[in-house]
């Protein structure tokens, strides 16, 4: 399994490949004659390996965080990546401070506790991360990310940045 991600370009870099553009229609040269340190020799790697992370037995499972704004599909990829192994990767049950719905079960959706109970969790660093919307507070708990952990899962979740 490889991944090859682009390196940034700079601007050095791109200066360099404009210069060397530029010098070619004029002279027939080769531009890795005229210019080999600036531009073929970063041309011919564009490329970093990224080798697959391999979890040595006795470690712990990872955190996974999809970080992205609202509307980028960060929500779907997470959902995407647990349905395709289901057995590897799990979310954490967030908290809430909004009304359980009757057709919710507490600690399957969310855990339901009250704003104190969620103000407290806050206050004592035991949040991982939370957010306000439309007047409830919502977060993932360190306990409920060490929950699927304990039980030897990936644990995935997603945050949009405020």
């Amino acid at each position: 399994f490889l991944v090859l991600m682009p390196l940034p370009l700079t601007a050095g870099f791109r200066r360099s490949m404009r210069l060397c553009r530029r010098k070619s229609r004029t002279n027939q040269q080769s531009c890795s004659a005229r210019c080999p340190s600036s531009c073929y020799s970063t041309v011919a790697a564009p490329y970093e390996e990224v080798v697959r992370y391999q979890r040595h037995p006795t470690d712990r499972n990872r955190l996974i965080i999809l970080v992205g704004p609202a509307g980028v599909g960060v929500n779907e990829l997470r959902r995407r990546l647990i349905a395709s192994n289901p057995r590897e990767f799990r979310s954490a049950i967030p908290h809430t401070t909004r009304v359980q719905k009757s057709y919710e079960m507490n600690g399957r959706e969310y855990h339901y506790v009250s704003k104190e109970t969620f103000e407290n969790m806050v206050y004592s660093h035991r949040m991982l991360e939370y957010g306000e919307y439309k007047g409830y507070l919502y977060g993932t708990s360190i306990d409920a990310v060490r929950t699927v952990l304990d039980e030897g899962k990936i644990c995935v979740i997603d945050l949009e940045p405020q």
